[in-house]
């Protein structure tokens, strides 16, 4: 079983990503918490926890870490200096730890639009260029990697199907629930092909939809 750190755990999709892996055959989740308070919710479902803090240190957290999804973020109602030191400063940091152990995989969760960040109208703008430094760092570190960059975000029910490309031409939403398994998907070290790609809730089921973009570097809706 690979052993793997979701940076972000706490999180509404950080949350869900812990709970899918939880009952994935080939992983063992490890979630990241920056706070004690925040341990019981995991080990009442008997799911590990270690300790870090993004603008701290918390090279702790990878002794032992096979893969990496990093599904951290300053959230909505924070400033620019929080959005700053977590989806950018805090993404980088995460990069040189996996570097420095030696981590298989990077998989980030990004955003829609992060691709053209510098078109984006304020306060975009600014969330869209920390994700797309932190994308940019990924692609130029050598680790194997995946950007995943959903649109808009809900809280709705997991359907298990999306459209996907590299960049999508068309507005939409997508459930935390189905960012959390394609972010997963893209765990597989076997996977070849461009893995940066934006996705929204579609028709096509998620493995078949990242097998073909993957493939045929077309889109896939």
């Amino acid at each position: 079983m690979e052993k793997i750190l979701i940076i972000g755990a706490n999180g509404k999709t950080g949350r869900l990503l812990v709970e899918q892996l939880s009952s994935h055959p080939e992983y063992t989740p490890i979630a990241m918490i920056r706070e004690k308070s925040q341990q019981s919710f995991f080990e009442e479902k008997g799911i590990k926890t270690v300790m870090g803090d993004l603008e701290k240190d918390f090279s702790q957290a990878f002794t032992g870490i096979d893969k990496v999804i990093f599904a951290a973020g300053s959230g909505s109602k924070t400033g620019k200096d929080k959005t700053k030191l977590v989806d950018e400063l805090g993404a980088i940091k995460s990069i040189d730890l996996a570097l420095k152990n030696q981590v298989k995989k990077f998989v980030i969760l990004s955003s829609r639009g992060a691709e053209n960040a510098e078109k984006a109208d304020e306060p975009m703008q600014h969330y869209l260029m920390a994700k797309k430094k932190a994308d940019e760092y990924l692609k130029a570190s050598g680790l194997p990697y995946a950007i995943v960059r959903p649109g808009k975000l809900t809280d709705g029910p997991y359907t298990g199907k999306i459209k996907v490309a590299a960049v999508l031409n068309s507005k939409g939403e997508i459930s935390r629930a189905d960012v959390a398994a394609v972010l997963i998907h893209m765990l597989d070290t076997s996977l070849q092909g461009s893995q940066a790609f934006e996705i929204l809730g579609g028709k096509v089921e998620v493995s078949e939809a990242i097998h073909l973009f993957l493939k045929s570097g077309q889109s896939v809706v």
